[in-house]
C-alpha cells in the first residue's frame, strides 16, 4: 500500500469552450457551490474553441472566492517562464492564495510551430520544462538578492528583477509520463499530474517507483510530491466499466487510488452539472471517509508514528473526529434573525433521547455525524454568497438608475441573469438534499430509533415549509428580473430563507449528530 498522507482534494478538469463562455464560468462557480477544492482548464492557446486558459482563470477567480484554479496543464512552449511567473504570482495576490501551477513540457508541435513557438523533441523539451521551473521560482524569490539569472540551453534570463513573491507557496504540478519526465517530477516538482486515460495498469506504481527514487536522490522525501489524477467517468446504476457505474463503485475504485497508489487529488473532466453535483456531494465525502477510516487503522495497528508530508502545496487537512467520547460539534444557532416574519413556532420542537454519557464512538461512527455537518456548511456558505450577491446586484442598479445608459443596462441586466442562474442552482441543491433526507436518511432513523420520530416528523414539515420560503424566492427573482424595483421584495425572500434554513440546519444538526453515530445511519 502506497500512501503519502496527504489531505484529500477534489477538483473539476472543464473545458474551456469559447462558444458559450458565460457556461464555462458557471460550471466553475457551480463547482465552489458544491464544495470542490479546486478548478482547472486545460491550456491549448492555438485552439480557437478554446478561450486563452490566463484570460479565463482570472475571470473566474474574480468570480469566486473559495476554490483553487490552475491551468491542466500550463503550454510552456508559448508561455515564456519569466512572463509566466509574474502571472501567476499577481493571479494568487489578486484572488488570497488560490493559484497553482500545472506544467507541461508541450505537445502538438505543428500546432505551436504555427503559433511562433519552437518545434523541441522529447529531450529538449524535458530540458526546456526544468530551466523553465529555475526562472519560475527565482522570480518568486522576491526576498533573494539579485536578479534571475538563468544562462540555459532554451531559457536565459540575466538579470531580471525579482518578484512579485506570491501570497502563499504556490505548488508546481507536472504533467508527467514518460521516465524522464517522470525523474524531473521527483527530482523538481510539487505534484505528478497525469490523465487516467493515458495509463495503462501499473502505470501509477511505476511512476511513483521513479518520481520516489528521483526525490530520494535528490534528497526529498518521496512525500514532498503530491499525487494528482485527472480522471472522468459515468455514473449509472450498474458497474458497466472502470468509473462506470453507481456512486458505490466510484467511491471504492477512488478510495484504491489513494491507498495503492498514492493519489491524494482527484480532478473530475466533466461538463455535466449534475455530475459535478453527485461528484462533490456523494463521491467526495465517501472517499474522504474510508481513507481516514484506513488511515486511523494503519496508525492503530503500528506503534511507529505515521510521517506526514509538509510541502509547499499542502493545503491545511479537513478536521476529522476519532475514537473516544462523542466529539462532533453541532453548529449553533446564533439567534440572529433577518426577517420579521417566523414560519415556525421554534419553542415547539421536539427533542429527541439523551445521549449516553458513557458511550464511545469510533472514528467511522463520528464521521457519519460529521458529514451532516460538511454538507450543512456547505449549504450555509450558498447561501452567504446569495446574500453577496444580492448587494452586488443592488450596487448595479443604482449605477444603471442614475447613468441610464446601455452599457450600465447591460450590466445590470447581466447581475440578474447571474443571480437568478445561482438562486436556480441553489434552491434546487436545497431542495434535492431534502429530498434524499426525506427520502432515505428519516424513515432509516425512524427504525432504527423510534424515539426520534417526533423529531424526524417535525423536520420533515419543515421540510415543506422551507420548500414554500424557496418558492417564494423564486417568485421574487422572477418579479424582479422583470422590474427595476423588485429588489427589495428579493431582499426580504432570501432573508426569510436565511432566518428558516440557517434555523433548520442547527435544530437538525443539534438532534441528528448523535444518533447518525450510534446508530450507524449514513
Amino acid at each position: 500500500m502506497t500512501d503519502y498522507g496527504h489531505d484529500l482534494i477534489f477538483g473539476t478538469f472543464t473545458t474551456p469552450g469559447s462558444d458559450d463562455p458565460e457556461r464555462t464560468v458557471g460550471l466553475a462557480v457551480l463547482a465552489e457551490q458544491v464544495g470542490l477544492d479546486l478548478v482547472t482548464f486545460q491550456d491549448h492557446p492555438y485552439q480557437p474553441k478554446f478561450l486563452d486558459t490566463w484570460t479565463l482563470l482570472s475571470y473566474v477567480a474574480a468570480r469566486t472566492s473559495r476554490v483553487h484554479l490552475s491551468a491542466n496543464v500550463t503550454n510552456l512552449p508559448l508561455r515564456p517562464p519569466a512572463v509566466l511567473a509574474r502571472s501567476v504570482a499577481s493571479l494568487d495576490l489578486l484572488s488570497g492564495g488560490r493559484v497553482d501551477l500545472g506544467l507541461g513540457a508541450g505537445a502538438f508541435w505543428e500546432a505551436i510551430e504555427a503559433m511562433g513557438g519552437r518545434r523541441l523533441t522529447p529531450g529538449q523539451g524535458v530540458r526546456a520544462l526544468e530551466e523553465a521551473i529555475d526562472v519560475i521560482r527565482q522570480v518568486w524569490d522576491a526576498d533573494a538578492r539579485g536578479g534571475v539569472r538563468v544562462d540555459g540551453e532554451f531559457h536565459r534570463v540575466l538579470g531580471a528583477k525579482r518578484g512579485p513573491a506570491p501570497a502563499h507557496a504556490v505548488p508546481i504540478w507536472l504533467g508527467a509520463y514518460k521516465p524522464r519526465m517522470l525523474e524531473l517530477t521527483g527530482r523538481r516538482a510539487d505534484g505528478w499530474l497525469p490523465s487516467l486515460a493515458y495509463l495503462q495498469p501499473g502505470d501509477l506504481a511505476k511512476g511513483n517507483e521513479l518520481i520516489d527514487a528521483a526525490a530520494q536522490q535528490a534528497g526529498r522525501s518521496p512525500q514532498a510530491v503530491r499525487r494528482l489524477l485527472n480522471i472522468s467517468g459515468q455514473f449509472a446504476t450498474a458497474e458497466r466499466g472502470p468509473l462506470h457505474g453507481p456512486v458505490e463503485q466510484w467511491v471504492r475504485e477512488l478510495t484504491g487510488y489513494a491507498l495503492n497508489d498514492g493519489v491524494s487529488a482527484f480532478i473530475l473532466a466533466s461538463d455535466d452539472p449534475d455530475d459535478l453535483r453527485r461528484f462533490a456531494g456523494e463521491v467526495a465525502p465517501a472517499v474522504r471517509e474510508r481513507v481516514a477510516a484506513e488511515r486511523d487503522a494503519a496508525l492503530a495497528r503500528t506503534p511507529v508514528t505515521k510521517p506526514v508530508a509538509v510541502t509547499p502545496s499542502a493545503r491545511p487537512a479537513r478536521a476529522r473526529v476519532t475514537g473516544g467520547a462523542f466529539a462532533v460539534v453541532p453548529t449553533p444557532d446564533d439567534g440572529k434573525r433577518l426577517s420579521d416574519r417566523q414560519v415556525w413556532d421554534e419553542s415547539a420542537r421536539p427533542t429527541g433521547p439523551t445521549p449516553d454519557p458513557t458511550r464511545t464512538y469510533t472514528p467511522h461512527e463520528q464521521a457519519n455525524g460529521q458529514h451532516l455537518v460538511q454538507v450543512h456548511d456547505g449549504l450555509r456558505a450558498e447561501l452567504a454568497q446569495i446574500h453577496d450577491l444580492i448587494e452586488q446586484v443592488a450596487a448595479g442598479e443604482i449605477d444603471a438608475g442614475a447613468a441610464r445608459s446601455q452599457i450600465n443596462t447591460m450590466t445590470m441586466r447581466q447581475n440578474r441573469w447571474t443571480l437568478g442562474a445561482y438562486c436556480e442552482s441553489y434552491c434546487r441543491i436545497v431542495t434535492t438534499h431534502h429530498t434524499i433526507e426525506d427520502q432515505a436518511l428519516f424513515p432509516r432513523l425512524r427504525h432504527a430509533d423510534p424515539r426520534l420520530a417526533p423529531v424526524v416528523d417535525r423536520l420533515e414539515q419543515e421540510h415543506h415549509v422551507i420548500h414554500e420560503v424557496l418558492e417564494g424566492v423564486d417568485k421574487a427573482l422572477v418579479a424582479y428580473v422583470g422590474s427595476p424595483d423588485g429588489l427589495a421584495d428579493l431582499r426580504a425572500a432570501v432573508n426569510l430563507l436565511t432566518d428558516a434554513l440557517l434555523s433548520h440546519l442547527s435544530y437538525e444538526e443539534r438532534e441528528l449528530v448523535e444518533p447518525l453515530a450510534r446508530l450507524g445511519v449514513s
